[in-house]
Protein backbone atom coordinates (compact mmCIF):
# COMPACT_ATOMS: atom_id res chain seq x y z
CA UNK A 1 0.00 0.00 0.00
CA UNK A 2 3.09 2.78 0.54
CA UNK A 3 4.47 1.71 -2.92
CA UNK A 4 0.68 2.23 -4.06
CA UNK A 5 0.68 5.74 -2.70
CA UNK A 6 4.00 6.62 -3.33
CA UNK A 7 3.72 6.27 -6.76
CA UNK A 8 0.25 7.63 -7.37
CA UNK A 9 1.56 10.80 -5.12
CA UNK A 10 4.04 10.89 -7.60
CA UNK A 11 1.99 11.05 -10.56
CA UNK A 12 -0.35 13.28 -9.23
CA UNK A 13 0.51 16.47 -10.38
CA UNK A 14 0.82 15.10 -13.92
CA UNK A 15 -2.38 13.88 -13.51
CA UNK A 16 -3.60 17.37 -12.92
CA UNK A 17 -1.99 18.52 -15.91
CA UNK A 18 -3.42 15.67 -18.58
CA UNK A 19 -6.75 16.16 -17.23
CA UNK A 20 -6.94 19.47 -16.93
CA UNK A 21 -5.85 19.60 -20.92
CA UNK A 22 -8.19 17.61 -22.25
CA UNK A 23 -11.10 18.84 -19.89
CA UNK A 24 -10.31 21.63 -21.48
CA UNK A 25 -10.28 20.22 -25.02
CA UNK A 26 -13.65 19.14 -24.46
CA UNK A 27 -15.56 22.07 -23.40
CA UNK A 28 -13.59 24.97 -25.28
CA UNK A 29 -14.30 22.28 -28.60
CA UNK A 30 -18.04 21.80 -27.06
CA UNK A 31 -18.68 25.51 -26.48
CA UNK A 32 -18.97 26.40 -30.38
CA UNK A 33 -20.96 23.73 -31.41
CA UNK A 34 -24.23 26.16 -31.34
CA UNK A 35 -22.33 28.33 -34.15
CA UNK A 36 -20.96 25.43 -35.69
CA UNK A 37 -24.22 23.52 -36.13
CA UNK A 38 -25.79 26.53 -37.97
CA UNK A 39 -23.46 25.99 -40.70
CA UNK A 40 -22.93 22.30 -41.25
CA UNK A 41 -24.25 22.22 -45.21
CA UNK A 42 -21.49 24.55 -45.86
CA UNK A 43 -18.99 22.25 -43.89
CA UNK A 44 -20.29 19.63 -45.71
CA UNK A 45 -19.92 21.01 -49.07
CA UNK A 46 -16.06 22.09 -48.25
CA UNK A 47 -15.23 18.81 -46.96
CA UNK A 48 -16.34 16.91 -49.80
CA UNK A 49 -13.54 18.95 -51.86
CA UNK A 50 -11.07 17.76 -50.13
CA UNK A 51 -9.78 14.35 -51.01
CA UNK A 52 -10.83 11.21 -49.56
CA UNK A 53 -7.54 9.78 -48.76
CA UNK A 54 -6.99 13.11 -46.85
CA UNK A 55 -9.96 12.66 -45.00
CA UNK A 56 -9.58 9.28 -44.31
CA UNK A 57 -6.15 10.00 -42.97
CA UNK A 58 -7.42 12.02 -40.17
CA UNK A 59 -10.56 9.64 -39.28
CA UNK A 60 -12.60 12.24 -41.03
CA UNK A 61 -14.11 9.92 -43.96
CA UNK A 62 -17.64 8.98 -42.34
CA UNK A 63 -17.70 11.65 -39.87
CA UNK A 64 -21.69 13.30 -39.49
CA UNK A 65 -21.14 16.77 -38.55
CA UNK A 66 -24.99 17.53 -38.85
CA UNK A 67 -25.47 16.93 -35.64
CA UNK A 68 -24.24 17.12 -31.65
CA UNK A 69 -22.58 13.48 -32.04
CA UNK A 70 -20.88 13.55 -35.03
CA UNK A 71 -19.33 16.71 -34.04
CA UNK A 72 -18.26 14.93 -30.88
CA UNK A 73 -16.82 12.14 -32.68
CA UNK A 74 -14.67 14.27 -34.52
CA UNK A 75 -13.36 15.77 -30.99
CA UNK A 76 -13.02 12.47 -29.46
CA UNK A 77 -10.42 11.80 -32.73
CA UNK A 78 -8.16 14.12 -30.55
CA UNK A 79 -9.06 13.65 -26.93
CA UNK A 80 -7.87 9.60 -28.06
CA UNK A 81 -4.38 10.61 -29.00
CA UNK A 82 -4.14 13.05 -25.72
CA UNK A 83 -5.10 10.12 -23.58
CA UNK A 84 -2.90 7.51 -25.48
CA UNK A 85 -0.24 9.65 -25.19
CA UNK A 86 -0.52 9.83 -21.11
CA UNK A 87 -1.07 6.42 -20.76
CA UNK A 88 1.78 5.20 -22.40
CA UNK A 89 4.00 7.57 -20.90
CA UNK A 90 2.89 5.67 -17.96
CA UNK A 91 3.76 2.53 -18.88
CA UNK A 92 7.14 3.19 -20.06
CA UNK A 93 7.99 4.95 -16.51
CA UNK A 94 6.33 2.21 -14.73
CA UNK A 95 9.31 0.68 -14.31
CA UNK A 96 12.01 2.70 -15.75
CA UNK A 97 12.12 5.60 -13.90
CA UNK A 98 13.17 3.42 -11.11
CA UNK A 99 16.54 2.46 -13.59
CA UNK A 100 17.14 5.55 -14.70
CA UNK A 101 17.50 7.21 -10.92
CA UNK A 102 19.37 3.91 -9.75
CA UNK A 103 16.17 3.72 -7.06
CA UNK A 104 15.18 0.37 -8.35
CA UNK A 105 17.64 -1.19 -5.49
CA UNK A 106 16.34 0.87 -2.21
CA UNK A 107 13.02 -0.44 -3.55
CA UNK A 108 13.57 -3.64 -4.33
CA UNK A 109 15.52 -3.97 -0.85
CA UNK A 110 12.12 -4.01 0.67
CA UNK A 111 10.05 -6.54 1.89
CA UNK A 112 7.80 -6.89 -0.64
CA UNK A 113 8.06 -9.48 -4.23
CA UNK A 114 8.89 -8.21 -7.53
CA UNK A 115 4.87 -9.35 -8.29
CA UNK A 116 4.19 -7.42 -5.66
CA UNK A 117 6.32 -3.90 -6.22
CA UNK A 118 4.69 -4.22 -9.97
CA UNK A 119 1.04 -5.12 -8.91
CA UNK A 120 1.56 -1.80 -6.50
CA UNK A 121 2.95 0.83 -9.19
CA UNK A 122 0.40 -0.91 -12.35
CA UNK A 123 -2.72 -0.07 -9.68
CA UNK A 124 -1.20 3.45 -8.76
CA UNK A 125 -0.95 4.07 -12.58
CA UNK A 126 -4.56 2.91 -13.42
CA UNK A 127 -5.73 5.06 -10.63
CA UNK A 128 -3.82 7.93 -11.86
CA UNK A 129 -5.46 7.03 -15.38
CA UNK A 130 -8.89 6.59 -13.85
CA UNK A 131 -9.02 10.38 -13.03
CA UNK A 132 -8.29 11.48 -16.23
CA UNK A 133 -11.08 9.27 -17.56
CA UNK A 134 -13.70 10.81 -14.79
CA UNK A 135 -12.90 13.80 -16.26
CA UNK A 136 -13.12 12.78 -19.98
CA UNK A 137 -17.12 11.82 -18.29
CA UNK A 138 -17.68 14.86 -16.49
CA UNK A 139 -16.78 17.48 -18.85
CA UNK A 140 -18.91 15.33 -22.11
CA UNK A 141 -21.43 15.27 -19.99
CA UNK A 142 -21.20 19.00 -18.73
CA UNK A 143 -20.47 20.27 -22.41
CA UNK A 144 -23.50 18.54 -23.42
CA UNK A 145 -25.81 20.11 -21.12
CA UNK A 146 -24.36 23.66 -21.44
CA UNK A 147 -23.55 23.81 -25.15
CA UNK A 148 -26.59 21.10 -27.07
CA UNK A 149 -30.19 21.29 -26.79
CA UNK A 150 -31.81 18.98 -24.50
CA UNK A 151 -32.41 15.66 -25.69
CA UNK A 152 -30.26 15.97 -29.31
CA UNK A 153 -27.53 13.60 -28.45
CA UNK A 154 -28.58 9.81 -27.94
CA UNK A 155 -26.88 8.27 -25.05
CA UNK A 156 -26.68 5.26 -25.45
CA UNK A 157 -23.61 5.42 -28.30
CA UNK A 158 -22.17 8.36 -26.43
CA UNK A 159 -21.54 5.65 -23.16
CA UNK A 160 -20.30 3.01 -25.51
CA UNK A 161 -17.92 5.47 -27.09
CA UNK A 162 -17.04 7.10 -23.34
CA UNK A 163 -16.40 3.28 -22.10
CA UNK A 164 -13.71 2.42 -24.23
CA UNK A 165 -11.52 4.97 -22.69
CA UNK A 166 -10.73 2.62 -20.22
CA UNK A 167 -9.50 -0.22 -22.12
CA UNK A 168 -7.33 2.05 -25.04
CA UNK A 169 -6.25 3.06 -21.97
CA UNK A 170 -4.43 0.24 -20.53
CA UNK A 171 -3.38 -1.15 -24.25
CA UNK A 172 -1.22 1.71 -24.00
CA UNK A 173 -0.01 1.22 -20.35
CA UNK A 174 1.00 -2.85 -21.06
CA UNK A 175 2.28 -2.49 -24.30
CA UNK A 176 4.75 0.54 -22.86
CA UNK A 177 5.62 -1.57 -19.88
CA UNK A 178 6.30 -4.58 -21.72
CA UNK A 179 8.68 -2.47 -24.32
CA UNK A 180 10.29 -1.06 -21.47
CA UNK A 181 11.26 -4.00 -20.42
CA UNK A 182 12.66 -5.27 -23.59
CA UNK A 183 14.88 -2.50 -23.95
CA UNK A 184 17.51 -2.21 -22.16
CA UNK A 185 16.99 0.96 -20.18
CA UNK A 186 15.12 3.61 -20.96
CA UNK A 187 16.66 7.33 -20.60
CA UNK A 188 13.07 9.12 -21.12
CA UNK A 189 9.69 7.55 -21.94
CA UNK A 190 8.75 10.49 -24.07
CA UNK A 191 10.39 9.53 -27.61
CA UNK A 192 9.12 5.97 -26.65
CA UNK A 193 5.82 6.89 -25.93
CA UNK A 194 5.54 9.49 -29.37
CA UNK A 195 6.98 6.92 -31.22
CA UNK A 196 4.21 4.18 -30.10
CA UNK A 197 1.35 6.59 -29.95
CA UNK A 198 2.00 8.32 -33.64
CA UNK A 199 3.15 5.01 -35.17
CA UNK A 200 0.61 3.17 -34.33
CA UNK A 201 -2.22 5.87 -35.59
CA UNK A 202 0.00 6.71 -38.87
CA UNK A 203 -0.78 2.70 -39.54
CA UNK A 204 -4.32 3.45 -39.09
CA UNK A 205 -4.09 6.26 -41.58
CA UNK A 206 -1.87 5.19 -44.00
CA UNK A 207 -3.75 1.82 -43.91
CA UNK A 208 -6.72 2.82 -44.85
CA UNK A 209 -5.61 5.43 -47.60
CA UNK A 210 -3.72 2.52 -48.80
CA UNK A 211 -6.52 0.17 -48.40
CA UNK A 212 -4.04 -1.99 -46.32
CA UNK A 213 -6.73 -3.90 -43.69
CA UNK A 214 -3.63 -5.72 -42.30
CA UNK A 215 -1.86 -2.56 -41.52
CA UNK A 216 -5.15 -1.25 -39.51
CA UNK A 217 -5.89 -4.43 -37.77
CA UNK A 218 -2.43 -3.93 -35.39
CA UNK A 219 -3.80 -0.48 -34.17
CA UNK A 220 -5.60 0.10 -31.16
CA UNK A 221 -7.22 3.13 -33.22
CA UNK A 222 -9.27 1.18 -35.77
CA UNK A 223 -10.57 -1.44 -32.92
CA UNK A 224 -12.18 1.99 -31.20
CA UNK A 225 -12.95 4.07 -34.05
CA UNK A 226 -15.22 6.87 -32.52
CA UNK A 227 -17.19 6.68 -36.17
CA UNK A 228 -17.65 2.84 -35.54
CA UNK A 229 -18.97 3.10 -32.06
CA UNK A 230 -21.16 6.30 -32.03
CA UNK A 231 -23.18 5.26 -35.84
CA UNK A 232 -23.57 1.49 -34.63
CA UNK A 233 -23.84 2.01 -30.59
CA UNK A 234 -21.39 -0.38 -30.36
CA UNK A 235 -18.06 -1.88 -30.36
CA UNK A 236 -16.32 -3.99 -32.79
CA UNK A 237 -15.47 -6.92 -31.19
CA UNK A 238 -13.81 -8.81 -33.42
CA UNK A 239 -11.21 -5.95 -33.16
CA UNK A 240 -11.77 -4.84 -29.91
CA UNK A 241 -10.75 -8.40 -28.64
CA UNK A 242 -7.23 -7.95 -30.39
CA UNK A 243 -6.71 -4.98 -28.50
CA UNK A 244 -7.91 -7.00 -25.33
CA UNK A 245 -5.26 -9.49 -26.04
CA UNK A 246 -2.42 -7.61 -26.63
CA UNK A 247 -3.02 -6.48 -23.49
CA UNK A 248 -3.31 -9.53 -21.72
CA UNK A 249 -0.09 -10.61 -23.29
CA UNK A 250 1.92 -7.64 -22.60
CA UNK A 251 0.74 -7.48 -18.70
CA UNK A 252 1.64 -11.61 -18.25
CA UNK A 253 5.17 -10.82 -20.34
CA UNK A 254 5.49 -8.14 -18.53
CA UNK A 255 5.22 -9.87 -15.18
CA UNK A 256 7.92 -12.43 -16.23
CA UNK A 257 10.56 -9.73 -17.47
CA UNK A 258 10.82 -7.81 -14.64
CA UNK A 259 10.64 -11.08 -12.41
CA UNK A 260 14.04 -12.07 -14.22
CA UNK A 261 15.38 -8.86 -15.08
CA UNK A 262 18.89 -7.65 -13.78
CA UNK A 263 18.34 -3.89 -12.05
CA UNK A 264 21.35 -1.97 -12.20
CA UNK A 265 22.45 -0.43 -8.66
CA UNK A 266 23.77 2.71 -8.08
CA UNK A 267 26.70 1.29 -7.04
Amino acid sequence: MNIFLHEFKVRLRSVMVWSASIGATILVFMSIYTGFSTQTALLQEMMANFPPQLLMAFGMENLDWSNSLGYFGLIFLFCQIILTIQAANYGFGLVSIEESEFTADFLLAKPVGRTGIMTSKLLAALASLAVTNAVVWICTFLSISLFVPRGETPLKPLVILLLSVAVFQLFFVAVGMVISLLVKRVRSVVPFSMGLVFGLYILTAFGGMLGEKSLEVISPFTHFDPNFILKNAAWDLPQVAISVAVTVISLVASYLLYARRNIPSAV
